[in-house]
């Protein structure tokens, strides 16, 4: 029979009461998008980290078809940021479409989509050569139409942008495997820059939301006279629109001189930009502060890219490091931590381990970037990187596992 509407029960209570029944019936892991995808998105970077340093010290033979350098990026981008991306998105579409989040069976069958990506390419050397790339790159596929779904669905149609960015990323993650498969170095080729590019688009459009108003809320919160900038007002536009050819030139003519001047140009408007929103006002606050370091590595990642081919002396490789470790890394441990207190039902407040996380990334990434100077650095980047997701292990793994706090 039909379940009906009790009289006089709004809409918004009906789909709440219909939310509640479903989690009551589904284990806690999948009663929400961002519990096992943040979970085991952190779990496979503290893996994937401790198996590239074994590979390393040539205490590892990888089973995978993939050489070590190509495993190492891909399983960093389109395998840990994959993760990041589903549960972020799965949380933040009800908010966006008014409609269910997806929980139970159907959450449960795409995170082992994503984890069969990840156990078929690393022993893809003992399987058939297209399976472990087609399951990979079926994860991506399945989550867009998901996401496409639900904003036709909820006519959210301003998130568009979301779900063409997340095309394009898995766009990049083809190109990627269709160059590692032709035994091509994938890992220096187009489609890593092309999926790298991606995410930092990605940062721009979606941190340019977030860190404005969250930075706002903080500064009403702390009674300060100090206002940041409005999110996406039409300078953030001109500036969105202009890193968008600016990638674009990167992704196919890294070494170029024009592509050095253009991505000069790309961090004076990206700090420019950073600038309107008062992030020297944010020192107190580690879950704001971290947004807007994570940020600043944009642009600085962009002059150390920018440089090297106008002969700055910056080393491509480790300038492309600053973008991937401290503005991708840095960012999803910021979103993943604010978002895992906020819908555990916990305060949003960051304890110390939380504050060690963030420096822990932050030395990540600068260590990473310094690595042409001096040998040393980057095993030490690789600690720290070790270090900063095992302290979020810690921090908040059990919340991520626990059914959410309600009351005070």
């Amino acid at each position: 029979m039909e379940n009906k509407r009790p009289r006089g029960l709004s809409a918004v209570g009906a789909q709440m009461m219909a939310l509640q029944s479903r989690r009551a019936r589904t284990p806690t892991l999948f009663s929400y998008g961002f519990r096992p995808f943040f979970l085991f998105a952190v779990l496979w970077a503290l893996l994937a980290m401790g198996l590239w340093l074994l590979i390393l010290w040539g205490r590892l033979d990888l089973p995978s078809r993939f050489d070590p350098v190509t495993w190492h990026a891909h399983e960093f981008l389109f395998g840990y940021l994959s993760a990041v991306l589903a549960g972020f998105l799965l949380t933040a579409l009800p908010n966006w479409t008014g409609r269910l989040p997806i929980v139970g069976w159907p959450l449960a069958l795409l995170f082992t989509v994503w984890l069969a990506g990840r156990v078929g390419l690393f022993f893809s050397a003992t399987l058939p050569r297209a399976v472990a790339p087609v399951i990979d790159l079926a994860f991506l596929l399945v989550l867009g139409g998901i996401v496409l779904r639900e904003i036709v669905a909820g006519r959210n149609w301003r998130n568009l942008i979301v779900l063409a960015l997340l095309a394009v990323f898995a766009l990049a993650n083809g190109v990627f495997h269709f160059q590692a498969l032709r035994g091509e170095p994938a890992a220096q080729g187009v489609g890593l820059r092309l999926g790298v590019a991606t995410a930092i688009m990605m940062i721009a459009v979606i941190g340019g939301r977030i860190i404005p108003s969250f930075t706002r809320n903080w500064l009403v919160q702390m009674q300060s006279t100090a206002r940041c900038a409005k999110p996406m007002q039409r300078f953030d536009q001109l500036t969105l629109l202009a890193s968008l050819p600016v990638l674009l030139v990167w992704v196919l003519r890294p070494e170029a001189a024009y592509t050095g001047a253009a991505l000069l140009l790309f961090a004076l408007l990206h700090l420019a930009r950073q600038a309107r929103w008062q992030p020297l006002r944010t020192g107190r606050e580690p879950l704001v502060w971290i947004l807007h370091i994570a940020y600043a590595f944009v642009p600085a990642g962009a002059l150390a890219l920018g440089l090297a081919p106008l002969g700055g002396g910056f080393d491509p490789a480790a300038a492309q490091h600053l973008w991937m470790s401290g503005a991708i890394g840095g960012m999803t441990l910021a979103v993943m931590s604010r978002a895992t207190l906020g819908h555990s039902g916990q305060a949003l407040r960051a304890g110390q381990m939380t504050v060690l996380v963030y420096l822990a990334i932050i030395g990540a990434a600068v260590t990473r970037g310094l690595a042409p100077f001096w040998s040393g650095f980057a095993p030490l980047s690789g600690v720290l990187w070790l270090l900063a997701f095992a302290g979020f292990l810690l921090a908040y793994g059990g919340a991520l596992l626990r059914p959410r706090r309600e009351g005070p």
